[in-house]
């Protein structure tokens, strides 16, 4: 069984989209970081807007781990988006969150889920997040898309910290009704 992994870049006030602001604060721990992700994964789970986004940039780059994601399989969750004409994408369009969850029953590494806030919050809410994991940069940027939707509600425990030299501290929770049952 597949466990899920959503991984975010978040400012201290919570906001997620547009994470340029992270670049100041990258360094070489947080490379090995994202790159221990990538290394346990081998399949994306990613909303519309952040597939766009990614489609966009890792075709053609020649970044340290490009290979791996332009690679790896890639599910894009949409009702909105036509054609996924990245390498190795395959929208579902119905019956979203089951097939999710058919996903994680088969064999194999971790599914990454990078930004994709809708996406994650429908996840959450399903019950199929097995693992958030928070870069919290030390920075505020007073305004943009929060990782959580108003009235969002969810209890967390958390399973490991680590903090970086630039101040980003990585916050590994694991929902707190699985803890229970573990």
């Amino acid at each position: 069984m597949r466990k899920l992994v959503v991984t975010e870049f978040v400012s201290l006030d919570g906001v997620m989209e547009a994470p340029g602001w992270t670049a100041e604060f990258w360094n070489d721990e947080v490379a090995q970081f994202k790159a221990a992700e990538s290394i346990e994964s081998d399949m994306l789970l990613l909303g519309r807007i952040t597939y766009e986004g990614f489609a966009q940039a890792w075709p053609n780059s020649t970044d340290e781990g490009a290979d791996k994601i332009n690679g790896m399989p890639k599910y894009v969750v949409t009702t909105t988006l036509a054609t996924a004409d990245w390498n190795n994408s395959t929208i579902i369009r119905e019956n979203m969150m089951e097939e999710v969850a058919r996903l994680k029953q088969q064999d194999g590494g971790s599914i990454l889920v990078y930004g994709s806030g809708v996406l994650v919050d429908s996840l959450l809410e399903a019950g199929l997040v097995d693992e958030l994991r928070i870069l919290l940069y030390p920075v505020v940027v007073g305004s943009g898309k929060r990782m959580f939707k108003d009235n969002r509600t969810a209890k967390l425990q958390l399973a490991g910290s680590q903090a970086f030299a630039t101040g980003v501290v990585a916050l590994i929770y694991h929902p707190a009704a699985q803890e229970e049952t573990r």
